[in-house]
């Protein structure tokens, strides 16, 4: 059994990217392949990948959800959207000296008034006098991680979406996949590798550290996903013609994984709180492209059960060794499952 401490490591703080790189599919693939790695260039897994491979992607749209406001009371506040419930009202996170009360107004960016209603855990219920997709879009700040210490900006707006991004509802992004430009898109196709889609809206809890020792005393934070049915049929095309299914991030993987508990992958929409660590028996997803993840973090966790923990731990040593740029802005591993037939 594996506890918090497994999953620690020293990270300099030179080696967390602040910026992307100007061209998305000029990052550095770690490519992991068993025990042995390899350092690559993203553009590289053109060459890595078969006809006929399927590539899950996750086309969620990064929210502008973030606000700065003032209370009735003349107090500031901080709001972030962490989940839109209906086209009227949102969950978000609020920062204040004093949490506001049920009941009370909060005026967001000098430019419309919300209602506060009841707490919904460490969140709050904001009611909207208009369309909250609108709202948003036109008066909040895109919401970079917290381990980026610039306000986004115009580039920010365009290089924090993946040029795939459809469905508007995620906090933060499917960051994997920002190493995808069209022409890389197109290069792929040419060759004939499929591609197949899933939305998970991405909360801000995935960069929430873990901090019981325990792992079986983590409570996952939960994130909406919708895995449609012509997804599912090309992942069984890819299965029965054998195949990968390249999950494109950890969100398009615990999309997959999430829809596939049953023993076989089923259509549908629902929350996931699936916590995937050391020992779990993936269903559907035979490879994986991702980014470097935090420290103690779920998603170190979820790679180290997906590629061994040695391995990553390896991996790791070597990306940092070898001054590969971390987490959202930074660079790519290609890892496949130690469980692939």
């Amino acid at each position: 059994m594996y506890s918090l401490s497994d999953f620690d490591f020293n990270l300099p703080q030179e080696r967390i990217a602040q910026f992307p790189l100007p061209d998305r599919s000029a990052s550095r693939l770690l490519h992991l392949d068993g025990e042995q790695i390899i350092d690559r260039q993203f553009a590289d897994i053109v060459g890595l990948l078969q006809a006929g491979d399927l590539l899950v992607m996750n086309n969620t749209r990064v929210l502008k959800a973030r606000f700065f406001g003032t209370k009735e009371s003349g107090g500031k506040v901080e709001a972030l959207v962490e989940r839109v419930l209906d086209n009227r009202t949102v969950l978000a996170q609020v920062r204040a000296s004093r949490s506001p009360l049920a009941g009370t107004k909060m005026r967001l960016a000098d430019a419309f008034d919300v209602t506060v209603g009841e707490r919904a855990g460490e969140f709050f219920t904001l009611h909207f006098d208009a369309d909250v997709f609108d709202l948003i879009e036109a008066h909040g700040r895109l919401p970079l991680p917290p381990y980026i210490e610039h306000d986004a900006d115009s580039f920010d707006e365009n290089r924090y979406q993946t040029v795939f991004n459809k469905v508007p509802g995620a906090v933060a992004a499917p960051t994997a996949g920002l190493h995808f430009d069209e022409a890389l898109l197109e290069k792929l196709k040419a060759k004939g590798v499929n591609f197949a889609y899933v939305t998970l809206h991405v909360g801000a809890g995935t960069f929430q550290p873990v901090r019981n020792e325990n792992l079986s005393e983590h409570q996952m934070h939960t994130e909406w996903y919708t895995m449609p049915q012509e997804t599912v049929d090309a992942v069984r095309a890819a299965r029965a013609a054998g195949r990968d299914v390249v999950a494109v991030g950890t969100t398009s993987l615990r999309a997959l994984e999430s829809a596939s508990q049953s023993g076989q992958l089923e259509a549908g929409s629902a929350d996931t709180a699936l916590f995937i660590t050391p020992g779990y028996k993936f269903k559907t997803v035979t490879r994986l492209i991702t980014n470097f993840h935090l420290p103690k973090s779920t998603l170190l966790m979820l790679v180290s059960a997906f590629a061994g923990f040695e391995e990553i731990r390896k991996a790791y040593a070597h990306a940092i060794d070898y001054e590969y740029r971390f987490f959202s802005y930074g660079d790519a591993m290609l890892l496949t499952t130690e469980q692939r037939a």
